[in-house]
């Protein structure tokens, strides 16, 4: 009699606080930036989706509060090797927002106040894998944390869950961020140490 029933591959990989290849764990929150911390009040921010057929949809801060929320806690791992374990956040899932806007697209840029731009498929930010946040640890998201509301993306390199989040466009193919077109990897998963072009 066989100990393993037919159909068994094993169990699925438990990466809850479990280090990715080549990171180390820190207790701080290190802050890592592109460029200058954008300063954006809440009556002047603006979230938009625009589609590839060049449909818009468009949120305020205060449309975007009336939304609901949901409260991830979630491991952070960050390109330059470092990770950090249970971060508690509070944000809208991209499943709200994108819940009524048509479109065929397979990919997303994201846009930052600041400029910053990163590419993602779009399915990475489908079925509960990333949120508009705009709380960390049970206070308002600092801006040198990407507040007023960044993307949270945590499945990915952390370069991927964009700053001072502006809005997403919609594409039928991949174009290229920021830290992209200078040879980071297009997609960046920690647990295939995705970090540059070729990994």
């Amino acid at each position: 009699m066989s100990i393993v029933s037919r159909g068994f591959h094993g169990r699925a990989r438990d990466t809850r606080h479990t280090l990715p290849p080549g990171q180390y764990e820190t207790t701080g929150f290190p802050v890592l930036s592109a460029g200058p911390t954008p300063v954006v009040p809440h009556d002047a921010w603006q979230f938009t989706v625009r589609t590839e057929t060049g449909t818009e949809h468009t949120w305020n801060w205060d449309q975007l509060m009336a939304l609901p929320s949901q409260t991830p806690t979630v491991d952070l791992h960050c390109v330059t090797k470092w990770s950090k374990f249970g971060t508690q956040w509070q944000g809208v899932p991209l499943d709200v927002l994108l819940a009524d806007v048509e479109s065929g697209a397979e990919y997303a840029l994201v846009h930052s106040y600041g400029d910053y731009t990163t590419n993602l498929p779009l399915e990475d930010l489908l079925d509960g894998k990333a949120w508009i946040a705009y709380r960390y640890d049970g206070e308002d998201l600092a801006p040198e944390h990407g507040g007023p509301a960044r993307l949270l993306v945590p499945h990915l390199y952390l370069w991927k869950s964009a700053k001072w989040v502006r809005g997403i466009r919609l594409l039928d193919e991949d174009e290229p961020g920021f830290w992209e077109s200078v040879g980071y990897h297009d997609y960046g998963d920690p647990w295939r140490e995705q970090r540059y072009q070729g990994d």
